[in-house]
């Protein structure tokens, strides 16, 4: 069972040549690969604008709270049983990941390997831990950035003005916002995504190439509605999320506009997206939902699952240290607190200054 990225992406198509995702070709020659659309997406009952009309505000709210990660377990159930398989093995990508992290908490019987690809979520924390730390990741990837292109920074300076003073228009209407020129950010957390944002800084704000580029490459699109509006659900681990990104982001990043930003959704998006204004209702309705727990600590510790998982230094949408932590709840050890970890490193740091 494959269990792709969102929350709020449809499951690979593999009707392309090499295989998509990478990995099929390999897999098939061991193993009969499921793949499902998750609640909500492809052709299992999308969600989108056209429930707006037919549902309203609050039943729409509440039918997405049943789309998360514990219910996709229940469907996976489900399939395992139709399909006749005792067992079978699980392989996550991001928050597919977190998906098979609740899959372990309630049928880990059911699970014969857990694979992770960058889907090791944080147990037990509040969402704004995790944000806290992913604005950390992003000040270091955007800092690694104008190192290599330092003339890149007056760049991002200049379209910030441009954006404040709603001279950033895209085909769609869309008047950037400065917020939302900065989430420019999540292209530094692939592979080659610098290499996208290196070309984008290069063209001219007021040309097409610009325009349409800039249209393709900002995250969040209306495609997906559900990426947006209960994006922040995924780290909701017994917690209202209440715009968490929002609320963490650090002194440094409100007032330097050249420090990037990642899947940190924004309020303000609501006011200013073409496809995402007729969510907001939606969206502030979820934002102060009670999102229940997803995950155990001990029923984690107590699976006895054996698999293998990849974790990137790296990382800016799933930290590394929330990841290492989950990892040895997992394996049936103890996480080293991670934050405590973080204040011992900067404490010898310092140390090592003086010296």
């Amino acid at each position: 069972m494959f269990l792709q990225g969102g929350p709020g992406g449809d499951a690979p198509r593999p009707f392309h040549a090499p295989a998509s995702p990478s990995w099929l070709d390999a897999a098939l020659e061991h193993y009969r690969v499921v793949m499902i659309d998750q609640r909500g997406t492809g052709r299992s009952t999308p969600v989108g604008d056209r429930d707006l009309d037919e549902r309203g505000t609050a039943e729409l709210a509440e039918y997405i709270t049943h789309l998360r990660a514990d219910a996709i377990v229940r469907d996976c159930e489900a399939m395992r049983e139709h399909l006749g398989a005792a067992t079978w093995s699980v392989l996550g990508q991001s928050f597919g990941g977190f998906t098979t992290l609740a899959y372990l908490t309630t049928d880990a019987a059911s699970i014969r390997d857990a694979y992770f690809t960058g889907g090791l979520s944080a147990v037990g924390h509040h969402p704004d831990d995790v944000y806290a730390l992913t604005y950390d990741k992003l000040r270091d990837a955007s800092q690694r950035y104008y190192r290599r292109f330092p003339h890149h920074r007056d760049t991002i300076r200049r379209l910030a003005d441009l954006a404040a003073d709603g001279r950033i228009v895209l085909p769609d209407g869309e008047v950037v916002s400065v917020s939302r020129l900065r989430s420019l950010g999540t292209l530094l957390g692939s592979n080659d995504g610098w290499q996208n944002l290196h070309e984008l800084l290069e063209h001219e704000p007021h040309t097409n190439a610009f325009r349409y580029d800039l249209a393709g490459l900002l995250p969040f699109s209306a495609r997906e509605p559900l990426y947006y509006v209960f994006h922040e659900s995924s780290y909701a681990d017994g917690h209202a999320t209440s715009w968490s990104a929002e609320r963490v982001e650090p002194d440094d990043f409100r007032s330097d506009v050249t420090l990037l930003t990642g899947e940190h959704v924004h309020r303000d998006w609501l006011d200013t997206v073409p496809g995402l204004r007729p969510w907001k209702d939606v969206a502030l309705a979820l934002a102060d939902h009670p999102w229940p727990k997803l995950y155990d600590a001990d029923a984690l510790r107590a699976s006895g699952a054996r698999g293998a998982a990849a974790v990137y230094v790296h990382d800016l949408y799933v930290p590394l240290e929330f990841s290492v932590a989950t990892a040895a709840l997992a394996a049936g050890r103890d996480p080293v607190d991670h934050q405590r970890a973080r204040a011992l490193r900067t404490a010898r740091g310092r140390c090592a200054a003086r010296t």
